[in-house]
């Protein structure tokens, strides 16, 4: 048996991590943005040049693509408390450098007793993106003073309900019981007069009521009142009082976006036009010239600005004129003309959709692993007395019986830093590039003071991967180059394949990401040198982690530990090689104040001993 000496690792600590959050949040907010206006520009386009080929309806229906394309990018959990914002975070985006101080900590004599300590750690501080925090408070600034005006419209409103007066005209509601009989609207909704409105409006979610100026009733004929009246009652026919409600969140979320914006104003005028051409179909053809000068005539009054928790007849002046053209050449669509509008409708739906996935792409949790499960063997083992105050997950290949246990799943595909479990491929990479050789991996100490007094002499790597020398492994990343660690990350596939511009602390500061079952996935990988390189180099990578040889195996693991945000995270991973095949595993806990690398490793004993699979000696 190998004799084993304890380990050291990095404890990264971001001591800044909220604010790198935020602008981290932002950079991709903002990139979700710039696809998001290139859907919505399409959008618009096939709205105006092909805008004649659709019914009314199906014009305004397509608009409801819209919805969809906002709500994408903001589908995950966001780390910042209090906010219901995605997590597009932690993966790929550099932020700023980062200096790394190793210091001594207690654990090296408070724990000297245990097999493995974790006794040394990074502290780090990290310079967050100053405009990307501007430029979100902007942003959150922007939705406040948004969402104040909105409120101050809504006051208003509620102002205007509450004066208002059930009609007592008998002319007027004769007009509106034969316009819901002929609409076929059997639930009574109130109708009211005010002063206060200048041109008819229907306002309620749950209980909608039709508001009528006083003006109106005194100055416009019946028949101009009923075209009306039949307008408002499309608009809840239709359920537009809902749909409307459901772009409030949009207009104060995207307020800064002005395609999104300009979308709301086309939505609202296709819905006015929906209306309208509802209107023509029971009104007919012949009564279209009434119904447009009924528009010219309260042209006056139904431009000035609508409220946006009221549906209504009115628009700008832009809209108006529209909404006259469109009257002036209405023409009912023929049973032809209709289905090449439902199949124009369906292209666009289905162009549009191809966006969701770039948008989700982008907004979409980058610090996950979609694991295929499809033709796989797992089992979920219940391992919650084994964790105890430990969250995490534990993840364990057998290649005897081909299966997977995975304890915890969700987090066990969610990444995080690899830690010292990485220096396992700083190695393997030095060594396919020959800055060490299978034979000779000693490098000189400079002389420098270190936290441990280990670290200060010469290391083979085998004694620095005892040891955790980290200006071993900082060596080794510095004479391969940024460029060659990037090119490897990429070629072997690991995590989320980033190392950020730090070459000195890319596996510790949050840039390189990993989640357990890739992990294992790697681990095996190297086992059965899936990479295709050196036989050689390989298994001295493996004899450089090699921990415990028995009867029943060999046993080969790295541990790593995290300190982020005041919150510990600690990694076991490795494989077990045995007469009938090799069992691969990956061990990580997070939250509690002992959850190390050691910790992680002594739960993995348990585990493996529980299940008979291994004993520690």
């Amino acid at each position: 048996m190998k004799k084993l000496i304890p380990f050291a690792h990095f404890f990264p600590v971001s001591q800044k991590k909220e604010e790198i959050d935020l602008a981290d949040f932002m950079i991709r907010f903002l990139i979700c943005c710039l696809l998001l206006g290139a859907a919505v520009g399409i959008l618009c386009m096939v709205q105006k040049f092909l805008g004649k080929y659709l019914t009314g309806r199906m014009r305004y229906h397509l608009w409801f693509c819209l919805f969809p394309l906002l709500v994408i990018p903001f589908f995950s959990n966001f780390p910042v408390p209090g906010f219901f914002i995605p997590s597009f975070l932690h993966s790929g985006f550099p932020l700023g450098e980062t200096a790394h101080i190793p210091i001594q900590t207690a654990a090296q004599t408070a724990a000297s007793a245990e097999w493995m300590n974790d006794f040394s750690m990074s502290v780090s501080t990290q310079t967050p993106s100053i405009l990307g925090q501007a430029a979100f408070f902007i942003w959150l600034a922007g939705m406040a003073v948004t969402a104040f005006s909105m409120l101050l419209a809504r006051i208003r409103l509620a102002r205007i309900e509450h004066s208002a007066l059930p009609v007592q005209n008998k002319e007027i509601l004769r007009l509106y019981r034969d316009c819901r009989e002929e609409m076929n609207i059997r639930k009574p909704i109130p109708v009211y007069s005010t002063a206060f409105l200048s041109s008819p409006v229907i306002a309620g979610l749950f209980h909608p009521k039709i508001y009528l100026p006083i003006s109106l009733i005194s100055d416009y004929r019946p028949e101009e009142i009923r075209f009306m009246l039949l307008h408002e009652l499309f608009h809840y026919k239709h359920h537009d009082m809902i749909l409307n409600a459901l772009t409030i969140p949009g207009k104060i979320v995207y307020w800064f976006h002005p395609l999104v914006r300009y979308a709301f104003q086309e939505m609202q005028n296709d819905r006015e036009i929906a209306c309208d051409t509802d209107v023509l179909t029971i009104i007919g053809e012949n009564n279209r010239t009434d119904y447009g000068y009924t528009l010219l005539n309260l042209a006056e009054d139904i431009c000035r600005k609508a409220s946006p928790f009221a549906a209504g007849i009115g628009g700008n002046v832009k809209q108006i004129k529209q909404r006259i053209i469109h009257i002036a050449s209405y023409h009912s669509f023929s049973r032809r003309e209709k289905m090449r509008s439902l199949s124009l409708f369906f292209v666009t739906v289905l162009l549009l959709s191809t966006f969701l996935p770039l948008l989700s792409l982008e907004a979409a949790d980058k610090n996950r692993y979609h694991f295929y499960e499809t033709g796989k063997t797992i089992s979920h083992p219940n391992l919650k007395k084994d964790f105890g105050e430990y969250q995490g997950s534990f993840v364990l290949y057998d290649t005897a019986l081909d299966s997977w246990k995975i304890y915890n799943q969700h987090e066990a595909s969610s990444r995080i830093s690899p830690a010292s479990t990485f220096k396992i491929y700083i190695a393997l990479s030095a060594l396919e590039q020959g800055i060490i050789t299978p034979e000779q991996t000693t490098l000189s100490w400079d002389g420098s003071m270190q936290p441990m007094k280990s670290w200060e002499q010469d290391h083979s790597l085998s004694s620095a991967m005892e040891n955790s020398v980290n200006w071993y492994f900082e060596k080794l990343d510095s004479r391969c180059g940024l460029s060659s660690i990037q090119n490897f990350v990429r070629d072997i596939g690991y995590g989320n394949r980033y190392t950020g511009r730090d070459i000195s602390s890319y596996w510790r500061n949050g840039s390189l990401r990993i989640s357990p079952i890739e992990q294992v996935e790697m681990l095996e990988k190297l086992h059965e040198n899936s990479f295709g390189f050196s036989p050689e180099n390989v298994e001295a990578v493996k004899n450089s982690i090699r921990l415990f040889s028995t009867e029943k195996g060999t046993l080969y693991g790295k541990t790593g530990t995290l300190l982020s945000g005041g919150k510990y995270s600690g990694w076991f991973v490795g494989f077990l090689e045995k007469e009938n095949g090799t069992c691969f595993f990956a061990t990580n806990i997070q939250k509690g104040k002992n959850a190390s690398g050691d910790a992680a490793a002594e739960l993995t004993f348990s585990v493996l001993s529980r299940w008979k699979i291994w004993e520690k000696p």
